[in-house]
């Protein structure tokens, strides 16, 4: 059901089952947009070979068109029609895939794919994920599936069915529901060119994981801020309220997010766990978001490991 004709009152929320893979698998084959639970957020798929497809997705979220949308794939060997798949590329899928990590790789002459997709851009960024429904609906479907995050562009992205019926309501028509994201933050995104390699976008696979694989540091020289990948708009998952970072105290008017020690209103992770944090921080804007104070705190959140990720959502966030 496209943005167009979406019931105003839905979207229809479907426990994930074989009627509504069933259901879903139809809609994408007509080319309209589906929300479907992956293992990092929801995501609002469509079929990544059609232009009206992917220009439903940018009509739901409201999406900019320069922004480039992820494809997902159900193997490497899907992955290997749609872009060239160099020995690091393999590695990297053979150790992460499926999984939480988006590669950025030349796009082949011919691929398949809408030219929205890739937003005009050389490279395609693409997903083997985890998810036993993306999964489902992939083997399913006889072309890939584009679907970033199914949310309102520059939004808190969802971790839950009930996020995405909230921000994206009239806009779609179904929603799998599979119970609440485990990892709750979105993919790590790394570009693979002849110069190296480098992280677009911080996220559950880590740089020291990368690093482990790849036996090279990743090239940190700027590159002209130019858009290659989906989250790195200057602002982004915008909870609609200002947001004070490293706030161990709150003030009056601010619902505060607090962190290991500091308690807060709602806790990341009363124990610490960055993993934990990671997995709720959506939640947790989410509910700051609907709360009766104007402003938003958030305790300060160590940069290790995920901690990175979460930090860079963080700043997006109050940008």
């Amino acid at each position: 059901m496209s943005a167009a004709n979406a019931d105003p009152a839905g979207p229809e929320i479907l426990p994930m089952g074989e009627d509504a893979l069933q259901r879903a698998a139809t809609a994408l084959e007509a080319g309209q947009p589906v929300a479907v639970p992956t293992e990092t957020v929801y995501g609002l798929a469509a079929r990544a070979d059609s232009d009206a497809a992917v220009a439903a997705i940018y009509a739901a979220k409201g999406r900019p068109s320069f922004n480039p949308l992820i494809v997902h794939v159900p193997d490497s060997d899907a992955a290997r029609r749609l872009a060239g798949f160099d020995r690091r590329a393999a590695d990297l899928a053979s150790r992460f895939w499926p999984g939480p990590l988006t590669m950025v790789l030349p796009r082949l002459p011919g691929a398949p794919l809408a030219d929205a997709v890739t937003a005009g851009l050389p490279t395609v960024a693409l997903r083997c994920p985890a998810h036993p429904a993306m999964q489902a609906l992939l083997r399913r479907c006889a072309f890939p599936l584009a679907a970033p995050s199914a949310n309102r562009s520059g939004a808190i992205s969802p971790s839950t069915a009930e996020h995405v019926a909230s921000s994206l309501k009239g806009r779609i028509g179904l929603v799998i529901d599979a119970g609440a994201a485990q990892q709750g933050i979105e993919s790590t995104i790394v570009a693979l060119d002849a110069g190296g390699w480098r992280i677009l976008r911080p996220g559950p696979v880590t740089a020291d994981q990368l690093r482990e694989v790849l036996r090279t540091d990743p090239d940190t020289r700027p590159t002209g801020g130019a858009i290659e990948a989906p989250g790195q708009l200057a602002s982004h998952y915008a909870p609609g309220k200002p947001v004070r970072l490293n706030a161990a105290q709150a003030r009056g008017d601010e619902y505060h997010i607090g962190f290991a020690d500091i308690a807060g209103d709602t806790s990341l992770s009363p124990g610490g766990d960055l993993f934990e944090a990671a997995a709720r921080l959506y939640a947790c804007l989410h509910r700051a978001a609907e709360s009766a104070q104007p402003l938003i705190a958030v305790a300060p959140i160590p940069k290790a490991g995920i901690g990175a990720a979460i930090n860079d959502r963080l700043a997006r966030a109050a940008a």
